[in-house]
């Protein structure tokens, strides 16, 4: 298990009984953004209340920082879903503040 530093942008998000640390890199956020669109749009939509589960998990999953082995996406999914929304929220924040502000 690994904590989150704050310095760098990171974020913990609890799923699946395991803490991971979710990292905001450059790379990260290209690879989020070839998937899912420009970040500036997908910050609009959370705003908005607009933001889907499949864009979330998305962006969570190019931003973890290490992946458990045998961890796919498929399963990583239900796990957010499994842990609620409420509890993804404050990592999403993190990112959300990380990719308008930067570091």
């Amino acid at each position: 298990m690994s904590d989150a530093n704050p310095a760098r942008g990171e974020a913990n998000l609890r799923v699946g009984g395991e803490t991971l640390v979710l990292r905001p890199s450059f790379a990260a956020l290209v690879a989020a953004e070839q998937e899912i669109g420009p970040l500036f749009d997908l910050v609009a939509r959370a705003a908005d209340g607009r933001l889907t589960l499949s864009e979330m998990v998305a962006l969570f999953w190019h931003c973890l920082a290490a992946r458990p082995e045998g961890l796919t996406r498929e399963r990583f999914g239900e796990a957010v879903v499994a842990g609620g929304l409420v509890n993804a929220t404050p990592a999403l924040k993190v990112l959300i503040r990380q990719i308008l502000a930067g570091r």
